[in-house]
């Protein structure tokens, strides 16, 4: 079990789902944290009930010189997690330009952004923790989710490279896969979606994880069983079945 008392991370997409359970998570451990997102209210208020002390950084991860600059004022940081994600629900027959775009520049793009502000000092000192979240949805193409899909692939497939090189050096590199979170991208979604989960199930989940050495977790696990399975099938049998 970490150490986690002292600890100072950084909190991409902290403003609510899944972030703003994770924040509180690790704030309970002891850590202090800085908190970013686009909304400094929900941020402010997420930061007035954590036990542990923490700051407020609003944040764009679409700009590049503002990731850069909100790094440089940080001070030491242990370690970042980032959480931030949009999503809207279209397939390749219905195809929205800026809603595809926005996805990925803030799911993909926006990830690169402040993972690459943070690793050169990682990896000059040797010392870091880098958690990149992923998705379900992102082990192989799927209906009705074309550029949220491809976004989730793109995130996924850097943190594994990042892994690959920082393996045998001193900072961590993680990676979690959520299916279905209860939060407002979710609320987006007209069809069934099995197994979904409160963030604080949810957080509890990549909290533990983050806790140990494993490079990924995939959860909830039955239903992540489903999608690690497909990536063995056929095209022929996959795309009959999933199509």
């Amino acid at each position: 079990m970490k150490n986690w008392i002292g600890k100072r991370y950084w909190i991409v997409g902290a403003s609510d789902g899944l972030g703003a359970a994770v924040a509180e998570k690790l704030s309970r451990a002891g850590v202090e944290l800085v908190l970013s997102a686009r909304s400094e209210d929900k941020l402010k208020e997420l930061s007035a009930r954590l036990p542990a002390p923490s700051d407020v950084v609003t944040l764009d991860v679409q700009d590049s010189e503002a990731v850069q600059a909100a790094y440089k004022d940080l001070g030491h940081l242990d370690g970042v997690v980032f959480l931030a994600g949009v999503y809207w629900p279209f397939g390749a027959d219905e195809w929205d330009f800026d809603q595809a775009e926005t996805m990925a520049d803030v799911n993909f793009t926006g990830a690169m952004r402040v993972v690459g502000a943070v690793l050169p000092d990682f990896v000059a000192r040797d010392r870091g923790h880098i958690v990149i979240t992923g998705s379900l949805t992102g082990y192989r193409g799927l209906p009705g989710s074309v550029a949220y899909t491809a976004s989730k692939s793109g995130v996924m497939a850097m943190a594994e490279c990042l892994y690959c090189d920082l393996r045998k050096t001193g900072v961590k590199v993680q990676l979690v896969n959520p299916g279905f979170v209860k939060t407002r991208l979710t609320e987006k979604n007209d069809f069934p979606m099995p197994f979904i989960m409160e963030p604080a199930d949810a957080a509890q989940i990549v909290f533990e994880h983050m806790g140990n050495d494993k490079f990924s977790r995939a959860f909830p696990r039955p239903f992540s069983w489903l999608f690690r399975l497909s990536q063995f099938l056929p095209d022929w049998a996959y795309y009959r079945l999933f199509s």
